[in-house]
C-alpha cells in the first residue's frame, strides 16, 4: 500500500506558549491515570495535528491493548484492530508516517507513529491520528515532538508493566479477566449463530442453489473473520509460555554480558511451552526474575545463576538458583519489592538459602482469575481524580476546576466521567455525598 503524500509546507517553530503546554501535558501523561493517557496525548497533539480520532494499539497494555478516543465525543469511523495492524507495516519506529490509507473502509488522511520505548511489547506500540483535513506534512520539528510525546507515553506504560506496581496491576488483571469473559461470550454467541445459519443453508430441502451457495460463502467468510479477530485479540493479551521465557532470556543476557557470572536457562517443558499465559502474568514473572538475578549477581563468589520456568497445576513457577555463599538476605529482595509485586496477582515468594551451597528463590504466580479488587471505591481513584472529586464536593464547576488545576475543561470532564464510573454513581452530587460520608 503506497501512501499519497502532499507537499511539505515549511511552518514556523512551535511558539513558546505551546512548548509550555506540551510540558504540562507531558506531566499529565506520567502522573495521570493510565486510562487518561490517550485523551491527554490527543489534546497535546491537537495544535500540531488537527484530528477527529486517535487510535492506539499497544500490546504491552494487558487489559486494554486497543483504545480509541473521539476528540469531540462523537461517534466516528468504526476502527478495528485489523485496521491498525494493516497500517503498522507502513510505519518505521521513530519516524512518523504521514499520508492516506484505507481505515474503517474508507481512505483517510492519517498520521501514524510507532515507538521503540516499550521493550516489553511484542510489536512497537502504534498511534494513529485521523486528520480532519488532509493538510500539509508536519515539518521535522513538529514530527519530532509527536514522536517524543508518543515515546514518553509508551515508555511510561512499559515501565508500569515491567515494574508491576501492585495497585494498577491488580486493577489491570481484574479488568483483563472481565474483558476476556465478555469477548468469549460474544464470540461463542456469534459462532453459534453462524454455525446454525450454515446448517440451514446446507439443507437439501432448500431451493435456489445459487442464492444458497452465495449465502453459504458469506457465512463461512464471517466465521473465518470472527476466528481471526479472536486470534488477534489473543496475540495482544496473551503470550505463549515458551515465547515469554525466550524474551526473558534475551533481556537478561545483556545485563551480565561483561560479568563473570554465567547464566543458565531451563525453559518450560515442550508440552507446556505452547500454553498461553496472560500478558500481565508474563510481564510480572519477567520483572521478578530480573530483580532476583540482579540481587544474586551482586553477591560475592557467585559464578553461576540458573533460571528455570515451569507450568504446573495452573501455576507459573519461576526458580532462580545461584552457587554463592547461601547468605542472600531477604532485605536484598525487599529493595526490589518482589514480594509486593507478586502479591498483586496472588503470587508468592519463597527463599531457600543454604550456607555454603547457594540460594534458591522461587516465585509462584497463579494462572487463573485475578483477586477481587479492593472494596473501598475511593481507594481506586487516582490522585488527580481525588483532587477533582474534592472540588466537586465544594460545588465547583468544570471551568473553575480547570483553572485551579491548570488543565483543560475537556480533561476535567474526562476525570469526572472516570470518577462517576469508579464510584458507581450517576451524578456529581452523589459522588460529592460519597466523599462527605467517608470524610
Amino acid at each position: 500500500m503506497e501512501p499519497r503524500l502532499s507537499r511539505t509546507t515549511p511552518r514556523a517553530p512551535a511558539a513558546p506558549a505551546y512548548a509550555a503546554r506540551a510540558l504540562a501535558h507531558a506531566a499529565d501523561l506520567v502522573t495521570g491515570p493510565m486510562d487518561a493517557i490517550l485523551p491527554t496525548l490527543s489534546e497535546a497533539l491537537a495544535p500540531l495535528v488537527a484530528h477527529s480520532v486517535a487510535a492506539d494499539l499497544s500490546g504491552h497494555c494487558a487489559h486494554s491493548p486497543f483504545k480509541i478516543h473521539h476528540v469531540h465525543g462523537e461517534q466516528g469511523p468504526r476502527i478495528t484492530v485489523a485496521d491498525l495492524q494493516d497500517i503498522a507495516p507502513l510505519v518505521t519506529p521513530g519516524r512518523p508516517w504521514q499520508g492516506s490509507a484505507v481505515l474503517a473502509g474508507a481512505e483517510r488522511a492519517l498520521v501514524a507513529v510507532a515507538s521503540e520505548a516499550a521493550p516489553v511489547a511484542a510489536q512497537p506500540p502504534l498511534l494513529v491520528l485521523v486528520r480532519t483535513t488532509p493538510g500539509a506534512l508536519l515539518d521535522d520539528a513538529d514530527a519530532e515532538t509527536v514522536q517524543r510525546l508518543w515515546d514518553l507515553a509508551t515508555g511510561h506504560r512499559a515501565r508500569m508493566a515491567v515494574e508491576a506496581v501492585p495497585g494498577p496491576l491488580a486493577q489491570s488483571r481484574s479488568t483483563a479477566a472481565e474483558r476476556a469473559r465478555v469477548i468469549a461470550e460474544l464470540g461463542e454467541a456469534h459462532e453459534a449463530a453462524l454455525t446454525a445459519l450454515l446448517g440451514v443453508l446446507r439443507s437439501r430441502n432448500l431451493d435456489d442453489r445459487a442464492a444458497r451457495s452465495r449465502a453459504e460463502d458469506l457465512a463461512v467468510s464471517s466465521l473465518v473473520a470472527l476466528r481471526a479477530e479472536a486470534d488477534r485479540n489473543q496475540e495482544l493479551t496473551e503470550e505463549r509460555a515458551g515465547d515469554a521465557f525466550t524474551r526473558l532470556a534475551d533481556s537478561l543476557r545483556p545485563m551480565l554480558r561483561h560479568s563473570e557470572v554465567r547464566l543458565e536457562f531451563s525453559p518450560p517443558e515442550a508440552e507446556t511451552a505452547e500454553v498461553s499465559v496472560a500478558a500481565d502474568v508474563a510481564h510480572l514473572a519477567r520483572a521478578a526474575v530480573r530483580a532476583l538475578v540482579l540481587a544474586m549477581a551482586g553477591q560475592r563468589d557467585v559464578r553461576r545463576i540458573h533460571v528455570r520456568w515451569r507450568l504446573a497445576e495452573c501455576r507459573l513457577v519461576a526458580a532462580v538458583r545461584d552457587d554463592g555463599p547461601g547468605e542472600l538476605p531477604r532485605a536484598a529482595l525487599d529493595t526490589h519489592r518482589v514480594a509486593q509485586r507478586l502479591a498483586a496477582l496472588g503470587g508468592t515468594l519463597a527463599v531457600d538459602a543454604l550456607p555454603g551451597w547457594g540460594t534458591t528463590v522461587t516465585a509462584t504466580l497463579p494462572l487463573g482469575t485475578a483477586p477481587t479488587p479492593r472494596a473501598d471505591p475511593l481507594a481506586e481513584l487516582h490522585p488527580r481524580e481525588a483532587e477533582v472529586l474534592g472540588h466537586l464536593a465544594r460545588g465547583h464547576r468544570n471551568r473553575t476546576i480547570a483553572e485551579q488545576l491548570h488543565i483543560s475543561e475537556s480533561t476535567v470532564k474526562f476525570h469526572v466521567a472516570n470518577i462517576l464510573a469508579k464510584l458507581g454513581v450517576s451524578s456529581r452530587g452523589e459522588a460529592a455525598a460519597m466523599l462527605h460520608a467517608v470524610a
